[in-house]
């Protein structure tokens, strides 16, 4: 059967508003999945953002312990040369107040004539002693040597006649062989 130019109509209205549906469903689906996507991806995204703004805050606060630490360093370095340099000037001072106690004690001792005679008495016997000390020790090096030349010429003298007597030996030997 023929159709008419209205049923035709209807048909290609018919057919052109089933290709539109399909159309808007395929677009809608294709938007929902790409919506579903875009959301999954933005989900991702905050969440990496979220993640990136935790690391950045731990590297933020790992850095400022460094830098403290570093300071804490750089502050112990400068106390240690602070005591360093403080006690390079105690010694300092340390042996001058010596040297100014030693020069007013030798002040005191000689501004008297009696402290004067005492500690040139004092010198005397003390001198005395180290002559007398070193003087024995040289006359007890003496006669140790002196020993010790006795010993070893009396030494040679047995090895020498050891040796005469046995030349003596072998020259009676000799002789009884001749």
């Amino acid at each position: 059967m023929a159709q008419t130019r209205t049923q035709r109509q209807a048909s290609a209205q018919k057919a052109a508003a089933t290709r539109k549906r399909n159309a808007a469903n395929r677009s809608a689906s294709s938007t929902r999945s790409s919506a579903r996507s875009t959301r999954s991806s933005a989900s991702q995204t905050t969440r990496s953002a979220r993640q990136t703004g935790r690391q950045a805050a731990r590297t933020g606060r790992q850095a400022t312990r460094t830098a403290g630490r570093r300071l804490d360093v750089v502050g112990e370095r400068i106390e240690e040369l602070g005591r360093r340099a403080q006690r390079v000037m105690y010694i300092q001072v340390g042996m001058a107040a010596t040297a100014r106690d030693a020069v007013v004690e030798q002040v005191r001792v000689y501004t008297k004539p009696k402290s004067v005679v005492k500690e040139l008495d004092r010198y005397e016997r003390r001198g005395a002693r180290a002559l007398g000390r070193s003087e024995r020790a040289l006359a007890r090096r003496r006669r140790e040597l002196s020993r010790d030349a006795h010993g070893v010429q009396r030494n040679v003298g047995r090895q020498a006649n050891g040796v005469r007597k046995d030349a003596g030996d072998i020259v009676d030997r000799v002789k009884r062989l001749a």
